[in-house]
């Protein structure tokens, strides 16, 4: 082992502190970005089919463009990356953003609604692995998991308070109140960007400059390189089952299932969402402690068996034989499960996504992971939305292999993980680096 000079001592303090600098100002922007997304995420529908008046299939289109526009940026987004930087992605995808939300509180005719919508969604969708890979190259991975459980707890918390100063300045009868929301969503996006602008990205042998050494490489092959990498594979898959099973039903079969299974009111699905955004935001950090150091396999193994109870909970608020009130409260805590394993996930898929990546290819993979998230939340609702209205036994019963099937192809990928990756602490106790190996060469873990 080399020895340690004075030099190199400083070097590594030196450094340490811009990764602490540049950290701290990410996640910043990020939680700002969150709240202003969070002012119009829940009134977007309203806002196109009613108080613009453009009707409901209007309103469907303009959702389905907003998640139109993410699948077709997102293959280009990593590749970009690798090549250009993080940096300058984040900033023009934050700018794009910006425009495609004022184009949204202005527009009054269907094209004009239809193509801002896209805009927004394409700068939304982009920002997700710019700042992953920023978060990547500001951490090591002793720390990768804690930075990762920050900023899933800054985004929601952002998400729950802009929604919530947004539901007491909105008023359907005046338009003037959405465009103010659309305003104010515009203004955090052109923080996000002067934030990542005063972003110096630390200069280290894992981060030389802007653009990582081998970036030309590693874009050339990346597709190749990381479809042949199983371990990354099998995460992809476990990641659309993930995503599928539970964000991919909160607002469409599973909001179905309640109000037309379990007589669940409109209004309560709101409480459903709140007891759901506030278990993330109140457990985060105490999960943290436990799931850290712990296997990264068998946190998510153990994600899959709390969704399989919390939609046997759904299965009892609709097809059980209580009164109204515990059918309520069952279906509340749906919400609440789903928050706990949320918690849970926040410190260990993302942070694993990066620890599997050759370096040169931190951008094509964070693309990669967010692109199976953006399909699994268009194929989610599609599938479980008539699940949920209308074949309500069916319906949980699905839910409930596909949640055991989670916990399956969870102990799966731990097969395939070096123990490093598959337990990020024992970093911190030894000076072996993980080697990242897209041919899968990799041990399994003991």
């Amino acid at each position: 082992m080399a020895r340690l000079t004075a030099a190199s001592f400083l070097k590594w303090v030196s450094v340490t502190k811009a990764k602490g600098a540049a950290m701290r100002r990410i996640q910043a922007g990020n939680a700002l970005s969150a709240f202003g997304l969070g002012f119009t995420v829940p009134y977007l529908y309203v806002y196109v089919g009613q108080v613009r008046e453009l009707g409901a299939t209007t309103a469907g289109a303009v959702l389905a463009a907003f998640a139109m526009a993410a699948l077709v940026a997102l293959p280009f987004t990593g590749r970009v990356i690798d090549r250009r930087g993080p940096l300058p992605v984040l900033v023009c995808a934050a700018l794009l953003a910006s425009a495609g939300a004022i184009g949204m509180g202005l527009s009054g005719s269907i094209p004009a609604v239809v193509l801002s919508a896209a805009v927004l969604g394409a700068g939304t969708a982009v920002m997700q692995p710019a700042l992953a890979t920023m978060i990547v190259w500001c951490s090591e991975t002793a720390t990768r998991t804690r930075a990762f459980a920050t900023q899933f707890f800054l985004q929601n918390l952002g998400l729950g308070i802009g929604g919530l100063i947004g539901g007491h300045i909105v008023d359907e009868s005046r338009p003037a109140s959405f465009t103010l929301l659309f305003g104010i969503e515009a203004a955090m996006f052109l923080v996000l960007a002067g934030i990542a602008l005063t972003v110096r990205l630390p200069h280290s042998p894992a981060l030389s400059g802007l653009r990582p050494a081998g970036a030309e490489a590693g874009a050339k092959g990346g597709l190749r390189l990381l479809l042949g990498h199983r371990a990354m594979v099998q995460l992809l898959v476990l990641g659309f089952v993930l995503f599928f099973a539970c964000y991919g039903q909160f607002e469409s079969g599973l909001a179905a299932y309640g109000t037309e299974a379990a007589g669940i009111e409109p209004s309560t699905l709101g409480t459903a969402l709140a007891a759901n955004t506030a278990v993330i935001v109140l457990a985060q950090f105490l999960v943290l402690k436990f799931v850290e150091h712990r296997r990264r396999s068998r946190v998510i193994a153990s994600v899959g068996l709390i969704w399989a109870v919390a939609w046997l909970a759904a299965g009892y608020a609709g097809l059980g034989h209580g009164s109204q009130a515990m059918a309520t409260a069952a279906f509340i805590s749906t919400y609440a499960l789903f928050g706990l394993g949320e918690a849970m996930l926040s410190p260990t898929v993302a942070p694993l996504v990066a620890d599997l990546a050759p370096e040169a290819m931190v951008g094509q993979y964070n693309s990669a992971f967010a692109l199976v998230k953006q399909l699994a939340l268009a194929v989610g609702p599609a599938v479980g939305g008539p699940m949920g209205a209308a074949l309500h036994g069916p319906y949980i019963v699905a839910f409930v292999l596909f949640s055991l099937s989670i916990t399956v192809l969870a102990l799966r990928l731990g097969k395939r993980l070096s123990p490093v990756q598959d337990r990020p602490s024992l970093a911190a106790r030894t000076r072996v680096v993980a080697v990242h190996k897209p041919e899968d060469a990799v041990a399994p873990a003991a």
